[in-house]
């Protein structure tokens, strides 16, 4: 039994350096080249286990996935939930990255669309009963996974991201946590601002933690009444690309160490940070002791 199971995405990602995003009909040369594990899944599993919690990750790779399983396996993440596929590729990614640290991604499913009943029946009987599964928007069958969950009555935290149109039909009613960026909960919600997205998605789920972030510009919390507003720490983005999956994986090991909300949300904050100090996803997801490293250097230091 894990503490935190994560029913997720594995990713290849190739990220191309750029001296800006490419513009619609423009075609420009990328000044630098390189392939790293990642998926939103893979990386928040990665993070999850390097914050010190029993982590495991059900999911689907193709013929080309065992470097993909193998990442979690060196994190000490239980990689026995993940099924190889033949004549299908796992999903791949392609990331532009300017001098900003600002990404444009595009992703293809590939195996991560191959999630099947027998997938989700072994993430569910793989949670602890006071642990979490995670959830993001790269698979395939949310809808039936979440209806699964909640007659499971178990603990559920969504990473809606990316939105992709699905996320409108889901039934977030069995979810304890949504997390979002400020893109995606005006999808989720058909808002036009975050703030009013926020807002909605409290009135409609008043017992549903929700988290809002917003890159450099911090986060907003919201349950029910309560809100909260956290700025972000100051530091300087070499490539934002994994830094809203580790801020998820220490959010989620933190708050299963039974955290307060806002301690929680400090501890991924700055997890978050240090990986967008560092190049690619996984590889730049920080370890416990070099996040707690940071919070005693930087206290104090938080963007107003």
């Amino acid at each position: 039994m894990a503490q935190l199971v994560n029913l997720g995405s594995l990713c290849i990602d190739n990220v191309y350096r750029v001296a800006h995003i490419t513009r619609p009909g423009e075609t420009i040369a990328a000044h630098g080249y390189a392939r790293f594990m990642g998926g939103k899944g893979l990386n928040q599993s990665l993070a999850a286990a390097l914050a010190g919690i029993a982590t495991a990750h059900v999911g689907c790779v193709g013929e080309d996935g065992e470097e993909l399983i193998a990442t979690l396996a060196r994190a000490g993440v239980d990689t026995t939930g993940i099924r190889r596929l033949g004549g299908i590729a796992s999903g791949h990614a392609v990331i532009q990255l300017d001098g900003e640290g600002r990404n444009a991604i595009v992703i293809t499913g590939g195996a991560n669309r191959s999630i099947e009943a027998l997938d989700i029946e072994a993430a569910l009987a793989a949670v602890d009963r006071r642990g979490w599964l995670l959830l993001q928007n790269e698979i395939n069958d949310l809808p039936q996974v979440l209806e699964a969950a909640k007659r499971a009555g178990v603990n559920v935290a969504f990473n809606i991201a990316p939105a992709d149109g699905r996320e409108q039909t889901y039934d977030l009613s069995g979810v304890a946590l949504v997390i979002t960026n400020e893109i995606e909960v005006c999808a989720l919600t058909g808002q036009h601002s975050p703030d009013a997205a926020l807002e909605t998605l409290t009135r409609s789920h008043p017992r549903t933690h929700v988290v809002v972030t917003f890159g450099e510009h911090g986060l907003h919390y919201g349950r029910g009444a309560e809100r909260l507003r956290l700025p972000a720490f100051a530091v300087e983005t070499v490539d934002g690309t994994g830094a809203g999956d580790a801020f998820i994986g220490y959010l989620m090991a933190t708050l299963i160490e039974d955290a307060s909300m806002r301690d929680a949300l400090t501890m991924a904050s700055a997890a978050g940070a240090l990986a967008a100090m560092r190049e690619g996803a996984a590889a730049s997801i920080p370890t416990r002791a070099q996040v707690e490293e940071f919070l005693a250097e930087r206290a104090g230091a938080r963007r107003t």
